[in-house]
């Protein structure tokens, strides 16, 4: 049995896992521990699992996969720690995933599409076009492959769903991903960021746990967030905004605004004030983002000033907006999306 007609195990949710391998292996507490390897140690070979006989690990091998994505390139740590990896898929597809360390905590930042359909003009990743969705085990590959090489204990551990794609135009494959995920991270601790894909929300908000939601806003208009962001075209900004007040949250927690910062297009005092009226009624925080600027995105496209910034800031504070600023980390290794994939390979622009 070639490794493309074998099932990957990794790409299976809890209780299907035990299912599919209860069927082949016995006693019934073989197939718990098999589970415990794959969904909380993230082994990627039978080889790994100890624990488990040695002729039961290579009937497993012959009939299953445990397989992840593999490392091409991994930058030199930032200066902040942060340190990107570029990943390759079995069919050649390549995406990118982010190391951030801080202080009290590690984040991982996931990719859940080879590609994005969404072509938002900011966005290094909408030069590649379209791609596929990726599977539970590319996606689960990607963390466990990094937490393994930093050794960082799970407990400290957020994942975001914030690399390359969109993740609700992924959501089953999300979900069980999420699935996987939960054995071991709580899902306040795992963010998904979105353009603003409206069914998805809706699906998303139906389901018994959710991780945080982060909304890409960008801009207080819908003119000018259809100018950098056409999705919105599809979904409109104020049908976003009517199915995120709608949308449930858990005590303590709270929807995510995300925002771009443009130099002299979005920045301005006006804007912040026109961004909290915009949000005034959602259990929501803004996360303003610098923007971080590429030279194969548009020209005009630049990152404001730290004082345009601090303005447009203190704007929203004193509109009685929850506000936080992300100080890039890794700009230094090209670690927004799509920018080291971008050096190994032509890019073409394509929008669905």
């Amino acid at each position: 049995m070639t490794t493309s007609e074998r099932i990957n195990l990794h790409d299976l949710a809890p209780a299907q896992l035990s299912a599919t391998v209860g069927e082949v292996v016995s006693p019934p507490f073989r197939a718990k521990q098999i589970e415990e390897w794959l969904h909380l140690r993230g082994a990627s070979s039978f080889d790994a699992m100890t624990n488990i006989p040695k002729e039961l690990r290579a009937q497993l091998a012959e009939r299953f996969s445990a397989a992840f994505p593999e490392v091409i390139e991994r930058t030199t740590p930032a200066a902040d720690g942060s340190q990107k990896y570029l990943f390759v898929l079995e069919d050649g597809n390549r995406i990118e995933s982010v190391y951030m360390p801080m202080t009290d905590r590690t984040s991982i930042c996931l990719s859940s599409q080879a590609g994005c359909a969404v072509g938002c003009t900011f966005c290094v990743t909408g030069f590649f076009g379209a791609g596929r969705n990726l599977t539970p085990s590319e996606m689960t590959g990607q963390f466990f492959t990094i937490a393994h090489e930093h050794a960082v204990p799970m407990e400290q551990m957020n994942v975001v769903f914030m690399g390359m794609g969109e993740p609700l135009l992924n959501l089953d494959h999300v979900v069980t991903t999420l699935d996987v995920f939960y054995r071991s991270i709580a899902p306040k601790r795992i963010t998904i960021s979105t353009s603003g894909i409206i069914p998805g929300i809706e699906e998303l908000a139906k389901l018994p746990r959710r991780p945080n939601l982060a909304v890409s806003i960008n801009a207080p208009d819908q003119k000018r967030r259809e100018e950098i962001m056409p999705i919105t075209k599809k979904y409109p900004l104020g049908e976003l905004i009517a199915t995120l007040k709608r949308y449930p949250t858990e005590k303590g927690r709270e929807l995510t605004a995300e925002y771009v910062l443009l130099a002299g297009w979005n920045d301005s005092i006006s804007d912040a004030v026109a961004l909290a009226k915009l949000l005034r009624g959602l259990n929501v925080k803004v996360n303003a983002i610098p923007f971080n600027e590429d030279a194969n995105l548009p020209a005009w496209m630049k990152r404001p000033t730290d004082v345009a910034i601090d303005r447009f800031v203190s704007t929203l504070v004193r509109s009685g907006v929850h506000v936080t600023v992300r100080r890039s980390k890794g700009r230094d290794i090209a670690a927004a999306c799509g920018q080291l994939r971008g050096k190994s390979e032509p890019r073409k622009r394509s929008r669905v």
